[in-house]
């Protein structure tokens, strides 16, 4: 046994799998040869190092093989940038393939071309660009009109003096509609990438060419075409009304996105057409928008959250698929079922919604507030819990639904959520003069502060004054004096000052009668709404966020920008080490970037408005004096 493992420790190495493909790429055998490139493009998908073959795969480049010829270039792609100076070999079959007679040789070849991203290609680049943007074959055409746009990132200048922006330009008349939407595509990501060049101006004849060639391109063809036309403006009623007329009938397409960029479209520009057109337009958009919400679950989702923006927009049009006096029992009926599953999240929305029922259609607000009861008498926590905060809004829409009122202080053991709490707090706060044990109830929750207990003490010393002074006094003392809520603190200080002059003025302003509210939705400031709707079917509209907040300018993205800001900080703390040590110490170093994890975006909240904080100065009116202004 020893001396096998003396004889198996002289032996010669076993041939590894890279031995054996590159033995097979230098074969003899054609057939071989073409066996062992599909077995390296196999490895390579499995995510396996084969770069080391490089050289091995080159020489297989000149072949009359189509099949073997894709599965090289393939190759070149995905590792020219490990072998930047032997992809310079390849230039010459490059160039002769983009002249071969076989249409997809040519498109082939000027497509692999402009997917090595090497700087050093760029130079090869001029001449077979130039003669497959004016080929006779379209599928050639439309595939040299994309390789601009991937010349323009790695060589502006050399893309712009060689007049392939104005080649692309003239190229959007082309008679084949593919051809023009690739032509806009390369044009528009040019122009997102450098708005300085101008790359994409739609005029009154480039609209017309766009508008013609709109119903036969692909699909994918189609929402290029109409993302251009959402970006185009128009203050000519005719000409807004054609792009109304000719863009409806994308209403009907089966893709999604087709769908929702002919939204956007008709959304921008009906806002020129007279009234009567805007809603034949709205009437016709309502079914593909329902037809939506009947997808996958992924196209749901980003369907409702388009639908979302758009009934903030216009509420009327989805009018006939809404809540109404006709539809709520059977409405109501389901949304109870949905109340009594397991999905915590789930039922919370479900109850949510049997409010805001209840607030839009005043004569279901009796059958809601019942199914609400029936809801709470399960004494399931979090649905208990959620069922008082929504009453609570309920009561300020309708306050003549006080005799429920009781019923809900019989759970107040139950309540262990903040904003459960606080909803209870200010119901006895508000009907406190109609709660025979409202102090006793408040007195419970004496031990935790919050802006509506103090409020809540407040409204009940002045509906009953009689024995509850003391009551107030102490929460005011603790919360001025204890409370680490600057919040809190000033609001107990702004009471203490009111009860401390004329009740009846305090009544007048604690007391004051409140607006009833209409809804309980949250919606997006209009401005940032405006620019939403302009972005409807992209990201944006997902996050309800503008994608400045989410993705950097141009082509960079917020990942890229942020590795600059920290490469730019590095470096000037290498230049001047000690003037960046004292603006760390000092907390004045650069500005962070206004940058989110996605995966912390809030889905439900609108977009957060950045403002300054005003800190209310500390008063000492208790002293004789207020010193600090509000």
């Amino acid at each position: 046994m020893a001396v096998n493992r003396i004889q198996k420790a002289f032996a010669a190495p076993r041939k590894g799998e890279t031995f054996e493909l590159r033995a097979g790429l230098v074969s003899q055998y054609a057939w071989e040869r073409k066996e062992s490139i599909q077995k390296t493009i196999m490895a390579m998908t499995l995510g396996k190092d084969v770069s080391a073959l490089f050289p091995d795969v080159l020489k297989n480049i000149a072949t009359g093989d189509l099949d073997q010829k894709k599965l090289v270039y393939l190759y070149l792609m995905n590792y020219a940038k490990s072998h930047p100076d032997l992809c310079i070999l390849a230039v010459n079959t490059f160039v002769q393939d983009s002249e071969d007679p076989n249409p997809l040789i040519r498109a082939l070849a000027i497509r692999t071309m402009g997917c090595i991203r090497v700087d050093k290609m760029v130079d090869y680049m001029e001449e077979p660009l130039r003669k497959t943007l004016r080929d006779e074959s379209p599928y050639v055409r439309k595939t040299a009109a994309i390789c601009v746009a991937k010349l323009f990132d790695l060589n502006p200048s050399m893309c712009i003096e060689n007049g392939f922006l104005e080649t692309l330009q003239e190229m959007i008349g082309d008679p084949n509609p593919m051809v023009v939407a690739n032509c806009v595509q390369a044009l528009s990501e040019i122009l997102e990438t450098a708005p300085e060049t101008n790359a994409l101006i739609i005029t009154p004849t480039v609209l017309k060419k766009l508008l013609l060639a709109l119903n036969e391109c692909t699909e994918w063809g189609r929402v290029t075409i109409l993302t251009a036309l959402a970006s185009y403006h128009t203050n000519d009623l005719k000409e807004s009304e054609h792009i109304c007329e000719r863009v409806a009938p994308q209403f009907q397409h089966v893709n999604p996105s087709v769908v929702l960029a002919a939204v956007k479209v008709v959304f921008m520009h009906m806002r020129a057409v007279n009234a009567d057109l805007v809603r034949q337009y709205l009437k016709k958009m309502a079914p593909p928008l329902v037809t939506l919400v009947s997808s996958a679950p992924e196209v749901q989702y980003v369907a409702l959250r388009n639908i979302d923006l758009l009934l903030q927009a216009k509420p009327d049009i989805l009018s006939k698929e809404m809540p109404n006096e006709k539809n709520c029992e059977q409405l109501l009926a389901e949304l109870k079922e949905y109340a009594l599953e397991v999905d915590m999240d789930f039922v919370r929305r479900a109850v949510k919604a049997i409010g805001q029922v209840a607030i839009k259609i005043e004569s279901a607000s009796e059958k809601c507030v019942n199914t609400l009861l029936d809801l709470i008498a399960t004494k399931v926590n979090y649905v208990v819990q959620e069922v008082v905060v929504v009453i609570k809004d309920i009561l300020r829409k309708y306050p003549g639904y006080e005799g429920v009122i009781p019923t809900l202080c019989t759970y107040i053991d139950e309540l262990d959520e903040a904003d459960a709490r606080g909803s209870l707090i200010w119901i006895v706060g508000e009907y406190a003069e109609k709660i025979n044990n409202a102090d006793e109830i408040l007195a419970s929750f004496a031990e935790g502060f919050m802006e509506e207990f103090t409020q809540a003490i407040v409204k009940l010393f002045l509906k009953k004054p009689a024995g509850n002074q003391a009551l107030v006094q102490k929460v005011l003392q603790s919360a001025t004096g204890e409370s680490d809520n600057p919040d809190i603190r000033d609001r107990a200080y702004v009471y203490w000052r009111l009860l401390s002059g004329d009740l009846d003025v305090a009544k007048n302003i604690v007391l004051s009668q409140k607006p009833a509210i209409s809804t309980t939705i949250a919606s997006l400031p209009s401005a940032l709404l405006e620019q939403l709707l302009g972005e409807l079917s992209t990201l944006a509209s997902v996050y309800h966020k503008p994608p400045e907040s989410f993705v950097g300018k141009g082509r960079f993205g917020a990942d890229e920008i942020q590795r600059a800001a920290i490469q730019e900080q590095r470096q000037n703390a290498a230049e001047n080490p000690i003037a960046a040590s004292v603006a760390a110490a000092s907390g004045n170093g650069p500005p962070q970037n206004n940058l989110e994890n996605l995966l912390d975006i809030d889905f439900d909240g609108a977009a957060r408005i950045r403002g300054t904080q005003f800190w209310i100065g500390r008063p000492g009116w208790w002293h004789g004096g207020y010193d600090g202004p509000v």
